[in-house]
């Protein structure tokens, strides 16, 4: 479904990514594992069309989507949910479902779409008109991951859901995305949360300065020794 190939980056001087190729295949969750810095957020930019790549090749379902506008993306049914929410303050929870709906897509049906959100998400529903500035950080996440499914993606980029949340309200994140692939919806998730993302990924990447350098099932990661003792303090 997602296929990138020999991307390369410059970020304010720095050589950020260098030649990474990755693949989600349809009905996948893949997880992209990796310390700060490591280039994860940087690449899910270049994804999304957020930032432009100085090489390399991004394609969804066989398209060519390099340096493609970010809102063309999102039509063709790809979505990113960025790293830290980017939520409106004093918006209503209902109004950031409706700013999701996607022209052409889901903006003529939008209430019937919410109302598949707020049934997925009942804290949601119960806070329809509460400001999203007061809701707690794993309802805000939840926002924006209803934001992000009202334009029905048949893909979804996560970067960094559960940054910020303890640990038992990091898990509830990880087992809504873990559903979300159920529900056939694949999904790329950066997060640096590796034990419980390669609990319910079925593949895994690891990013270190801005190159892949390990990949496998996530079972096989998980069991890597090497793995074990620079990620998972084993």
């Amino acid at each position: 479904m997602l296929r990138v190939e020999e991307i390369s980056f410059h970020y304010d001087g720095v050589h950020a990514l260098h030649g990474v190729s990755l693949d989600v295949g349809e009905g996948e969750l893949v997880a992209l594992l990796g310390a700060n810095g490591a280039g994860k957020t940087t690449l899910m930019r270049v994804i999304s069309g957020l930032s432009r790549p100085e090489g390399g090749r991004v394609s969804f379902e066989g398209s060519d989507i390099t340096g493609a506008a970010p809102h063309r993306i999102a039509r063709m049914g790809l979505v990113h949910v960025p790293e830290g929410r980017k939520l409106f303050p004093q918006m209503s929870v209902a109004d950031h479902l409706f700013l999701g709906a996607m022209p052409e897509r889901t903006a003529h049906r939008r209430g019937e779409v919410a109302d598949e959100v707020y049934a997925r998400f009942p804290r949601l529903s119960e806070r329809r008109r509460q400001l999203a500035g007061t809701l707690s950080g794993g309802e805000q996440q939840l926002l924006a991951i209803g934001r992000a499914l009202m334009a029905e993606p048949r893909m979804l980029l996560l970067d960094e859901p559960t940054l910020g949340l303890a640990p038992a309200l990091a898990g509830e994140i990880l087992e809504v995305v873990a559903s979300l692939r159920d529900d056939g919806i694949s999904v790329l998730l950066v997060s640096q949360e590796v034990v419980g993302a390669l609990e319910i990924a079925d593949r895994a990447y690891v990013l270190e300065n801005g190159v892949v350098v390990r990949s496998g099932s996530a079972a096989e990661l998980a069991a890597d020794e090497e793995m074990r003792r620079a990620y998972l303090g084993l």
